[in-house]
């Protein structure tokens, strides 16, 4: 194949700017070019595009995509190395799911709490003043800190 970036990028939906990143980093070899120093890519680099696209989309950090991309390139080793890649990923998307539920419930309570006043007594602009005001650390996926319900 000789496919240019711009066509590379239609068919795998990722940007020109990113496919060049990509290769800044390594995740995608130095490609092919003309005489005129355009850019060439075959099937392989659409395969691996798309590869890198959607462990993106699965939230895969850069290291971690290269990693599987190795682990990918022997296709004879076993797959416990790209399990544990992907399970420390969902223990991570597990614990990011918990902060985010902590922030909707502290989001929801200060909503709640709003007196719909004037803004020197908004109960909204009193909390993000005050941290110590929250009733849980949604910074980090914890049990409810000190205080408790109204």
């Amino acid at each position: 194949m000789d496919i240019p970036i711009g066509e590379l990028s239609r068919r795998t939906q990722v940007k020109v700017p990113t496919i060049r990143y990509y290769e800044q980093i390594g995740l995608l070899p130095e490609p092919a070019r003309t005489e005129g120093q355009q850019r060439r890519y075959g099937s392989a680099e659409v395969m691996r595009l798309n590869f890198i696209r959607h462990a993106r989309e699965l939230g895969f950090e850069v290291e971690d995509i290269r990693e599987l991309l190795a682990l990918s390139a022997d296709p004879d080793r076993p797959c416990a190395d790209a399990d544990a890649i992907a399970r420390r990923h969902l223990v991570a998307v597990k614990r990011r799911i918990a902060q985010l539920k902590a922030l909707r419930a502290e989001l929801e309570r200060m909503v709640e709490d709003c007196r719909h006043g004037r803004i020197g007594d908004c109960r909204v602009i009193e909390v993000l003043a005050d941290h110590g005001q929250c009733r849980r650390d949604h910074t980090r996926a914890e049990p409810p800190r000190g205080r408790m319900s109204k």
